[in-house]
């Protein structure tokens, strides 16, 4: 067999820990809006209502008046609900993470789980889809099953940049006032660019992150590095891969070995499958060995969709 199925404990207990980390993200999300203070300030005879970001920016949202009020009054117990909410949910999710620890509910390495969800946290994650051999992890975890680590064995992950929302990415990054790279030593400090390979970062540990993008098309930028920082990243031209970066999206929360949670975006099943036995079957030049992985790993979630484990 190249897959068994967890326990029903580890099962249960991942399901739960989705719930709860779904809610812990949305409630974070809509934390954003609450982000900084409303006060009264004073000036001369007149009162104005003051908004401060935390980057200590401010601006006037007007002269005290029963609008402004009100506008004070909604924000404050707002964000008190919002952070009280916050608080007990961050209590639960670490509750959930130590019992998905206890019954072995996860297996995905460490480096990818805090990759995906420092990108997350940066506002980036929509803009990078999982492709290649991780996205068995999210696989694997949507049907309730454990693919044999023969068929999963990788020391880097391979990250696809969409390229149609260029502008939206720049705009987004921007908001972090730092590099693609930098945003990646958040998750690990001793990530940096491989030397002579610009679209690689890769840590003390000698796991690598491998950025891609799709061939030029239209007006995309080429060469395009992530940022005006030097020393950021190049995603790397890979053929084929617009097949990927138009292909349906698949969405799953995913575990560590430690009960980390972070949520994969990779590409539908379906999409897995033609793609890697067109790796297997056209790319010229592609080693014997990555050519019979390609196509055992297509055929693992073949047959995990043919028994309706799993579904696009």
């Amino acid at each position: 067999m190249d897959y068994l199925p967890l326990s029903d404990n580890a099962v249960r207990q991942s399901l739960d820990a989705a719930t709860i980390f779904h809610e812990f993200t949305r409630v974070k999300a809509q934390a954003l809006r609450y982000r900084g203070s409303l006060y009264w300030k004073q000036e001369g005879a007149y009162e104005y209502l003051v908004k401060s970001l935390p980057d200590r920016s401010q601006s006037r949202l007007g002269p005290r008046s029963p609008q402004t009020e009100q506008v004070h009054h909604d924000f404050t117990t707002g964000k008190q609900a919002l952070e009280t909410r916050l608080r007990t949910l961050r209590e639960v999710l670490t509750e959930a993470e130590r019992l998905c620890k206890a019954v072995k509910a996860g297996r995905v390495p460490a480096p990818v789980v805090a990759l995906l969800q420092t990108l997350e946290d940066a506002g980036l994650g929509q803009h990078f889809t999982v492709v290649g051999t991780h996205a068995l992890y999210a696989y694997e975890a949507a049907a309730g099953v454990r693919i044999v680590q023969g068929a999963l064995a990788t020391q880097d992950v391979d990250l696809l940049w969409d390229a149609r929302r260029r502008v939206q990415f720049l705009t987004d990054l921007a908001r972090q006032a730092t590099s693609v790279l930098g945003v990646l030593q958040r998750a690990d400090p001793t990530y940096e660019r491989k030397e002579g390979r610009n679209e690689t970062a890769i840590n003390a540990r000698g796991f690598e992150v491998d950025f891609l993008r799709r061939q030029p098309e239209g007006d995309d930028p080429h060469p395009f590095r992530f940022s005006d920082d030097e020393g950021d990243l190049w995603p790397v031209q890979a053929v084929r891969a617009s097949v990927l970066t138009q292909a349906p999206r698949f969405e799953q929360v995913v575990l560590s070995a430690t009960g980390q949670m972070a949520l994969m975006r990779t590409v539908a099943p379906s999409a897995f499958i033609e793609f890697k036995r067109w790796m297997a079957d056209k790319v010229p030049h592609r080693e014997a060995g990555k050519r019979r992985r390609d196509l055992r790993q297509a055929d693992i979630v073949q047959r995990l969709m043919d028994e309706g484990l799993l579904r696009d």
